[in-house]
């Protein structure tokens, strides 16, 4: 029996039916393979239907695109075509399109870092923390080194992205760590390449410094961001870290640049206590 509301509801549930929809059907006193199509289902044509080639092809090209930026670009390309009551219809569709037939969505999958393996390196700006030198603004950046394995970190002070500034973060870092990992990984380095005048000679001398030390040079893919995401990641943590340090500290003014990088050395050497 299925006349109380709640066993309408189990029966729905049990065939995979929403409740409202098997009220409908109950009420017409016949099943769906009995209705006919308007009944069934959409009963006004699908407004999207001649451009909807187009449609594909805009979220092929560009998978992040938000439906509404899409709407919007139909609505400037056929004036008065779509109104705004619309964008909910061009959403439904693009979800089940997604769904169904749509490209397929990156997938990432856990990283297994060996002990030893990898180093990974990024320059990140640090204005944003306010340090000063005598009461003068200092603007300046960290060269970031982690170990992938064991999170292990070292970071230079530098005042540009270029290649004397990686090649004395690097080698600082690994003349604190006393060893060399298998391989170093970094991103594209384009403001460093930029930054150089010949683009070649910042290749060939890159190259020399990892054969100096034995270590293999790993690239990110362009666009690929999160495939150094662990020195990113850290980064952002390291960053968070020395603001809280500011703050113990009671000031984020130094004396000198001298005692500033003694202030973040003794900090990261306290965080790699427990990755020895």
């Amino acid at each position: 029996m299925i006349n109380t509301e709640g066993n309408q509801e189990i029966a729905a549930a049990e065939a995979g039916m929403d409740a409202k929809t098997a009220r409908k059907y109950r009420r017409l006193g016949r099943v769906p393979s009995e209705l006919p199509p308007a009944v069934r289902g959409r009963t006004r044509p699908d407004p999207f239907e001649e451009v909807w080639e187009e449609v594909q092809g805009l979220y092929e090209s560009n998978a992040g695109l938000e439906v509404k930026t899409v709407f919007e670009y139909l609505q400037r390309q056929s004036p008065g075509r779509f109104q705004d009551g619309q964008l909910r219809t061009l959403q439904r569709r693009v979800k089940g399109w997604r769904a169904t037939e749509g490209p397929a969505r990156e997938v990432f999958f856990a990283q297994q870092h060996p002990p030893g393996r990898l180093g990974a390196s990024d320059f990140t700006h640090m204005e944003e923390l306010g340090v000063t030198i005598q009461g003068q603004s200092f603007s300046h950046l960290i060269y970031h080194f982690v170990l992938t394995y064991s999170n292990w970190e070292a970071g230079t002070v530098c005042y540009s992205e270029s290649f004397e500034s990686l090649s004395e973060g690097l080698q600082n870092a690994l003349w604190a760590l006393g060893k060399v990992p298998h391989r170093h990984r970094t991103d594209r380095l384009s403001t460093a390449v930029n930054n150089t005048s010949d683009p070649a000679e910042f290749t060939d001398r890159y190259k020399g410094l990892m054969r100096y030390y034995g270590l293999e040079s790993e690239k990110t893919q362009a666009g690929h961001g999160n495939e150094n995401g662990d020195v990113e990641q850290r980064y952002h943590r390291f960053k968070r870290a020395v603001a809280q340090e500011l703050m113990l500290r009671g000031s984020a003014d130094f004396a000198s640049v001298d005692e500033y990088r003694r202030f973040l050395d003794a900090m990261l050497s306290a965080g790699n206590f427990g990755c020895r």
